[in-house]
């Protein structure tokens, strides 16, 4: 991976870090010099992504908000990426479900950046990413409590932006379309089976309909990007939803 900013001495936190895009951004972050905070709910993948980068392996369940928060105090960079997903009608959600995932990709997220503030506003400089979705700017059917809490984190991201841009700090989501990834990939492969198609039909005529480019955004795309804002020539890069997704939410 070649390096775009010189991030050396820096601490960067990414939660949800194990697998994914998470661990995409870990890669990328410690390629840049950063030291990384490897958060996952699962230990052994949380350390070996921690092995693989030089970083440390941290395993905690962001839903439980309280510890959770004590994770980010001393913190120059802050990568909300921890989420999951569930399919399902509206009248047939469960509202248990609903709660955790609002609790795991925005209550989560807020605990940790109000912990880290503090320190990024001491030095003058910080910065917050939150790995959003094509689903924080649009809506898809049966996704009520993933598409809420999309929307949630890009709201608080710019509110971030607002306070903390004086400060030296700045705060930008990432909004990728289908990304390939251990959660995705289970996506498809039930699509699949329940409508009768291949995967690759799965991919072209379901979950990328609306995308005129016909592929899966790949992990280290979205690390790319995060990687970017977090460098120097993103400095003004402020409040923003970046897209990568090929187009999706162009239409």
């Amino acid at each position: 991976m070649s390096s775009t900013a010189d991030l050396s001495g820096k601490v960067a936190l990414v939660t949800g870090a194990g697998s994914g895009i998470g661990r995409a951004c870990a890669l990328r972050l410690a390629a840049d010099g950063a030291h990384v905070r490897v958060v996952d709910i699962d230990q052994d993948t949380a350390k070996a992504v921690a092995d693989t980068v030089g970083g440390a392996a941290v395993v905690a369940d962001l839903t439980d908000l309280d510890p959770a928060s004590a994770l980010a105090a001393d913190v120059d960079i802050v990568v909300n990426n921890a989420g999951v997903q569930t399919v399902s009608p509206i009248e047939d959600f469960p509202p248990e479900r609903f709660s955790m995932m609002l609790r795991l990709m925005v209550e989560a997220p807020f605990r940790l950046v109000r912990a880290a503030l503090p320190h990024m506003y001491a030095q003058g400089w910080g910065r917050v990413v939150n790995i959003s979705s094509v689903h924080g700017l649009r809506a898809s059917a049966f996704k009520s409590a993933y598409v809420t809490a999309k929307h949630g984190i890009e709201g608080f991201s710019k509110v971030v932006a607002l306070e903390g841009g004086p400060r030296g700090v700045t705060s930008n989501c990432i909004s990728p379309g289908y990304v390939r990834t251990p959660l995705v990939e289970n996506q498809i492969a039930a699509q699949a089976e329940t409508h009768g198609i291949s995967t690759d039909q799965v991919i072209e005529e379901v979950l990328l309909a609306r995308s005129p480019i016909k592929r899966l955004v790949e992990p280290a795309e979205v690390a790319a990007a995060v990687a970017y804002v977090c460098g120097p020539d993103a400095s003004f890069i402020n409040g923003a939803s970046i897209t990568v997704d090929g187009g999706w939410t162009a239409g």
